[in-house]
């Protein structure tokens, strides 16, 4: 917590550093300026900007009034994580000379410097310049798996490594024979990195732990806190819980189980029921497991105290997971980028996540299949979220859920090599040839939102024209 002792010893500091920041700001301060501030000193490792004070020692408090009220305050710092898609904390000391504003800027994630308008920025004495090309290979460079590779259980015996881990189902996923020895064993998992040897035994790692652990919190509380958590709602809120589930098993271990069992715990998808007169579950099991897989894989490690979370609602069911994404919730369809990509390529080999890609596509051509609104997915200050909805009918749609949905489909079928054309939407909300004028107006709505463009190799007509994601 900053207080006026901390903001005093600041004041007497000889001078700025890389990570602190004096401004003036007696009116205002710009906007632009905050955002390039904000991502130069994450770049740096962190650290605070304070408006508010002269820049020069002897330095003194003049009293800022930027960004003064309570509603200017929030819409600056959700602007920030709009655009630089972190958050800052901010602090208002009340100093006898005057208000002084801070704002803290937490440090990069590892391995991924900070742009903002194309330009990585850092701090060159009183001036913001583009990152030096040595000082971003260097970061580039940096171990961005440094979290698995710490230990969850050092000195372990032998007979510790068999004990905790799920060795078997290891050995099953990759459908290779169990060795005949335990030190067969061992080898094995000392060259996928899961475990070290050392002078006291052998050190297991959280890879292997949230991997292949048989009970997450027999090795820490921080790694039990890993777990994913499973709540079914009564309605349509928080309201009521009717069950709450929390994991206990590695993530490779319990990863069936979790998606049948939240499969199974879907209310049936009544109106396809009625057509093939079978029972289906209201969410496609093939989404939940790729959407599942997902928000384990892409989570922030380093957020501690929060885990995957899946909540079911009578009408939809979100999935979230800490941290927020690298790449524009639009892109998710067709492009993939991981922050933990040693996690990821052992899920593939596992088979329990996409060899190639997200598994986003699959996600959205279930919910056409399935009759379903179009998956949203979200991103909020800390978690990014992806949510399933229950079947409704195309007239009690949002606009906004037909222009996702127009959007969406017109990126499978760029992915098919196809166009999106009038007939291919329509099919796609199953609406009969009476309704080309309505989806008409979702494909204008969803070219107004800069979303789709038209493909001016083909038809320019209303009726015959096809489409394209606006990206490609």
């Amino acid at each position: 917590m900053i207080t006026l002792e901390i903001l005093n010893q600041w004041l007497l500091a000889p001078a700025e550093t890389e990570q602190l920041e004096f401004k003036e700001a007696k009116q205002q301060f710009d906007t632009t300026r905050l955002l390039r501030y904000c991502v130069a000193l994450a770049n740096e490792g962190g650290g605070h900007l304070v408006l508010g004070v002269t820049n020069n020692p002897p330095r003194q408090v003049v009293s800022s009034q930027a960004f003064s009220s309570q509603s200017a305050l929030n819409s600056i710092k959700a602007l920030i994580v709009q655009k630089l898609r972190f958050r800052v904390e901010t602090t208002e000391l009340v100093h006898p000379d005057g208000r002084v504003l801070i704002f803290e800027v937490p440090p990069r994630p590892m391995g991924q410097p900070i742009a903002f308008d194309g330009a990585y920025l850092m701090r060159a004495g009183e001036d913001l310049v583009p990152m030096t090309p040595d000082l971003l290979k260097r970061i580039f460079a940096e171990d961005q798996q440094d979290w698995f590779s710490q230990a969850a259980c050092a000195d372990a015996s032998p007979d510790d490594v068999i004990a905790l881990l799920d060795t078997q189902t290891y050995f099953d996923l990759l459908d290779i024979p169990y060795p005949t020895t335990r030190d067969a064993v061992l080898n094995r998992l000392q060259s996928e990195g899961f475990i070290v040897q050392s002078t006291g035994g052998w050190t297991i790692t959280n890879l292997a732990a949230v991997l292949l652990a048989k009970k997450l919190d027999a090795f820490s509380p921080a790694l039990a806190r890993k777990a994913p958590r499973f709540v079914i709602y009564e309605g349509i809120n928080k309201l009521q819980t009717r069950d709450e589930i929390v994991g206990h098993r590695g993530y490779a271990v319990g990863f069936e189980g979790l998606v049948e069992f939240v499969h199974t715990s879907a209310p049936q998808n009544r109106f396809i029921e009625e057509v093939v007169r079978e029972e289906v579950k209201m969410f496609p099991k093939q989404a939940l497991r790729e959407l599942i897989a997902n928000a384990l894989i892409h989570q922030d490690f380093s957020a501690t105290g929060s885990s995957v979370m899946i909540e079911m609602y009578s009408d939809r069911i979100e999935i979230s997971n800490p941290g927020i994404p690298p790449i524009q919730v639009e892109r998710f369809i067709d492009e993939y980028r991981s922050r933990n990509e040693q996690l990821a390529d052992i899920m593939r080999r596992f088979g329990i996540c996409e060899e190639k890609g997200s598994g986003i596509d699959k996600v959205i051509t279930a919910a056409e299949v399935f009759q379903l609104p179009a998956p949203d997915f979200r991103v909020g200050e800390i978690r990014t979220t992806a949510v399933l909805f229950a079947y409704q009918d195309f007239a009690d749609m949002g606009k906004l859920d037909k222009i996702r949905a127009c959007y969406q489909h017109c990126v499978l079928m760029y992915l098919s090599n196809q166009r999106m054309s009038n007939q291919t939407l329509r099919e796609r909300f199953r609406l009969n040839e009476t309704k080309n004028a309505l989806v008409s107006q979702v494909i204008g709505a969803t070219k107004d939102a800069g979303l789709i463009k038209l493909d001016d190799t083909g038809s320019t007509s209303t009726r015959y024209a096809r489409y394209l994601p606006y990206w490609a």
